[in-house]
């Protein structure tokens, strides 16, 4: 019985230490997300920050930043010209419903080959 006791502790001791590294690995996890949420934050104020100093400074841009400026000027034509370049978007075509038409027997009106009320053929 020694054999099988010792065995279920070793058995215990190995799934406290998986459980251990499993709630590591988790937390790890849960920081990490934490701090790319903060530096999305952070990318989110400069880039709002960028386009304040470019539309406030706009004829006044330091030599330091101008390439820069010219260069997003120059991605936002691009965007423009290939969105000016796609096709249009062709409307759906829909079908319209068959009109609907009334029974011989009863005088119910339906779309149906049958009247829904009686039964009888709608006919053509």
């Amino acid at each position: 019985m020694a054999f099988f006791d010792e065995l279920t502790r070793k058995a215990k001791d190995v799934a406290a230490v998986a459980a251990d590294k499993a709630k590591d690995a988790a937390e790890l996890t849960k920081i990490s997300v934490a701090i790319a949420g903060e530096q999305k934050e952070i990318d989110k104020n400069y880039r709002t920050i960028g386009e304040w100093f470019v539309s406030e400074y706009e004829g006044e841009i330091p030599d330091a930043v101008r390439d820069l400026v010219e260069a997003v000027n120059a991605s936002k034509a691009k965007i423009a010209e290939l969105e000016a370049s796609k096709p249009a978007k062709e409307e759906p075509v829909v079908e319209a419903a068959p009109a609907a038409k009334t029974c011989p027997i009863c005088g119910a009106e339906s779309d149906s080959k049958f009247c829904p009320q009686c039964g009888a053929p709608m006919g053509e």
